[in-house]
């Protein structure tokens, strides 16, 4: 029976090469897709899921300025630049960087300033800072990403999943997981952050809240959370058997190609290119990096360059959806409460935003119109800021090591070129700078809180 071999037509022979040819290319083209965007990675309990094209490389860095040029560009960069070089000569501003995400591309990223005052060692995008509450949406994507696995429920009561998180008349038991995103605790706002800002266990701060006077039932009413949000922590620690930084790490910095991402104090003190955190409004002075926000790293634990923040942002926008899924996205961008003292606390930018609600761990605005998600936060020597228009796929990132909140106007000025609307001093660069408003999460104590 093997003599058959020898009947084999030439035509017959070279065919079968010409397959076994197709089939090494495809194999070759696969190997290059792999090598080119990294290696495959596994979400514990959860989908299989590849680094991203949102995951940029140092050397994209050089790309970005021609991708200003597109024709679809709405947003000025020169005349951006230009007006971030003029904060920069305001005696409270040391350092800053900032990035846009326009088209669901990463177009602009600046650093501005020093890491140190009179140091002269600039601020680049590869610069870490501290996002402080704009961590919060990083819990909320966890704990929503663990509902999506069908590992816990955003409608059962969060003392299920958080042991230490103890409320008023047992209200631990009533109280959801999606109360807890939301705010709505039923507590005053801020609990405990100043027993946190003096060294306290966070864990036995939560469950100290107990012994508080509620002013709502849980899920009626709003008030802004550190202590008692970083429940979230500990609810994604109880779930995946991992600690909260090792969770967010393999889940989500990793396949999104965060490298610079983490969220404890030493990795931020020992990176190559870090801002030292400075207070006040008029003239900046240095003080020492807060352990107390890291101790409860769900509110308010992240550190980062612009450049993993504003990756960050394009998943948020759905461009990772491999890691991010679009369901999940919608979970925590929806609306659920109406937090009106947010105008109040914004009102030098009622113009633009017309109503306000808080999703799990993100804030939903109406800009002129336009459905924004967004988030702002400070501890103390740090200032960070997040908007974006998930429908446009733009929006501005920034992060900045100082107390004056000047520099919040930025996002305001990047988001009305998107618009198209007509230009606006937000910074107040051209008259005399308004009073200082609050950044998210701000407390009455020294430390900014979350």
């Amino acid at each position: 029976m093997f003599s058959d071999r020898r009947r084999i037509s030439p035509l017959t022979r070279k065919f079968a090469y010409l397959s076994l040819g197709g089939i090494l290319l495809v194999l070759l083209a696969f190997w290059a897709a792999a090598y080119r965007h990294g290696p495959v990675r596994t979400a514990p309990g959860g989908p299989t899921a590849t680094a991203p094209h949102v995951g940029i490389s140092d050397r994209d860095l050089a790309r970005i300025e021609e991708r200003q040029q597109a024709r679809d560009s709405a947003v000025d960069y020169n005349m951006l630049n230009h007006r971030l070089t003029r904060l920069m000569d305001a005696p409270s501003m040391i350092g800053m960087a900032v990035g846009v995400v326009e088209n669901g591309q990463i177009r602009f990223l600046q650093g501005y300033g020093e890491t140190v005052a009179g140091s002269g060692d600039k601020v680049t995008p590869n610069t870490l800072f501290r996002w402080a509450s704009v961590s919060k949406g990083v819990a909320a994507d966890m704990v929503a990403l663990l509902a999506h696995d069908g590992k816990l429920s955003l409608v059962e009561p969060v003392g299920r999943y958080a042991p230490s998180l103890k409320l008023p008349s047992g209200n631990e038991n009533r109280a959801t997981v999606a109360d807890l995103l939301s705010h709505r605790l039923g507590l005053f706002s801020h609990a405990n952050d100043n027993k946190l800002e003096e060294g306290q266990d966070p864990h036995l701060l939560r469950s100290m809240l107990a012994q508080l006077n509620p002013i709502c039932p849980p899920g009626t009413c709003w008030a802004y959370q550190n202590v008692a949000y970083d429940a979230a922590s500990e609810i994604v620690e109880k779930t995946t058997g991992k600690t909260y930084e090792q969770a967010v790490r393999e889940r989500v910095f990793g396949p999104l190609g965060m490298r610079s991402a983490s969220l404890n104090r030493n990795a931020l003190v020992s990176a190559t290119s870090w801002a030292r955190p400075y207070v006040g409004s008029k003239h900046s002075k240095p003080v020492e990096v807060s352990d107390a926000y890291y101790r409860i790293p769900g509110a308010g634990g992240v550190n980062s360059s612009i450049k993993d923040l504003a990756i960050w942002m394009e998943a948020q926008m759905g461009l990772a959806p491999g890691v991010i899924p679009p369901d999940v996205l919608r979970e925590v961008q929806t609306g659920r409460v109406a937090t009106p003292g947010e105008l109040g606390r914004m009102r030098k930018f009622r113009e633009r935003v017309r109503t306000a609600q808080y999703g799990l761990g993100w804030r939903v605005y109406d800009y002129a119109g336009h459905r924004v998600i967004a988030h702002r936060g400070g501890v103390k020597g740090y200032r960070s800021l997040i908007m974006f228009d998930p429908a446009l796929k733009s929006g501005v990132v920034a992060l900045w090591n100082g107390s004056s909140s000047q520099a919040g106007g930025v996002e305001f000025e990047v988001m009305d070129m998107i618009y198209h609307l007509p230009p606006h001093d937000w910074l107040g660069l051209d008259e005399k700078p308004a009073p200082e408003a609050p950044d998210e999460g701000n407390s009455a104590s020294p430390d900014a809180g979350g």
